[in-house]
């Protein structure tokens, strides 16, 4: 089977840490309140934009990486800096690449977006020789209503990146969506620039397609939960992967969390997610693990794939 090597990764966080306990007296919360319905303690909110903060990830992911090699640039984005140019032509500038020949653009698939830029990666690499640079970054302060406090406690700012390369091996990959504007949306309306989501709906629809995409990877790839090391959830809530865990009748421990620490940060949660497993020497050669996102849109998907 021909698939995806992830060969580094990177992450860059807000520079700003913002806790539970600084929204008291802003908004009618507290800590308590916010960590037994989501288990965030803790998010990052950066005063640069999500183009800013993909360049930094980039930067990491690249820093031991020929980057001749280099062929693709993906930016998945639901914040991007500009209308044009992309996030991911910012990123081929600041990396000094303007002369080598490479497809640079964003991806808009809220918080499924890095599971869907695996895929198109994947696609889109010619041969084994070329290197795909994979790039979740969001600015989710910019669009978020600090008066509106079921939402403005769940989102944070970040960016994570990840270099792979094709390669022989396991890489099973199922994306779907399901166009509709509710329950989440966030528009581009001068008197209501903001994300909004009816959190039960979204509650109700992440959990049954999180369960859904897991069940179709393995499927498909004619395994069970047992083979898999790790499952990496997009990180929205914790209730919501609790539920999915106990669903699917496995160990919390298979199933990674860092929303603690930086909330729902769309589609850097999971490259997040991934740099911060293998900063930590989580991830094996040869693991198994599942990525599995669901956003807006609504879109969904996962990638079982090998380390």
């Amino acid at each position: 089977m021909e698939g995806l090597k992830i060969l580094s990764t990177g992450y860059y966080p807000g520079e700003k840490v913002v806790t539970n306990t600084d929204f008291e007296g802003k908004i009618d919360t507290s800590d308590e309140w916010i960590t037994t319905r989501t288990g965030i303690k803790r998010r990052h909110f950066s005063s640069h934009s999500s183009a800013y903060l993909a360049i930094e990830a980039a930067r990491q992911a690249v820093r031991d990486i020929d980057l001749s090699k280099i062929s693709l640039i993906i930016c998945a984005t639901m914040t991007p800096e500009n209308a044009t140019p992309s996030n991911a032509c910012l990123v081929q500038e600041a990396l000094g690449l303007q002369e080598q020949s490479i497809m640079c653009f964003d991806v808009n698939a809220a918080c499924s977006g890095f599971v869907y830029a695996l895929e198109i990666a994947k696609s889109l690499l010619v041969n084994k020789d070329q290197y795909a640079l994979v790039i979740g970054s969001e600015q989710l302060s910019r669009i978020v209503d600090f008066t509106d406090r079921s939402t403005c406690i769940l989102f944070g700012d970040g960016a994570g990146a990840v270099v792979a390369k094709k390669a022989d091996g396991l890489f099973v990959s199922y994306n779907d969506a399901s166009g509709t504007a509710l329950p989440l949306v966030a528009s581009f309306e001068k008197d209501d620039p903001y994300l909004h989501m009816q959190g039960q709906e979204v509650f109700k629809f992440a959990t049954k397609v999180i369960v859904k995409s897991i069940n179709e990877v393995l499927q498909r790839a004619q395994m069970t939960l047992d083979d898999v090391d790790y499952v990496v959830c997009h990180q929205a809530n914790l209730r919501i992967i609790q539920y999915v865990y106990k669903k699917l009748k496995s160990s919390p421990d298979k199933f990674f969390t860092n929303l603690d620490e930086y909330g729902n940060t769309s589609a850097a949660s999971i490259p997040m997610a991934l740099a911060e497993m293998n900063e930590k020497g989580l991830l094996k050669e040869g693991m198994k693990i599942i990525v599995v996102g669901f956003g807006g849109g609504l879109t969904w998907g996962a990638t079982l794939m090998e380390w």
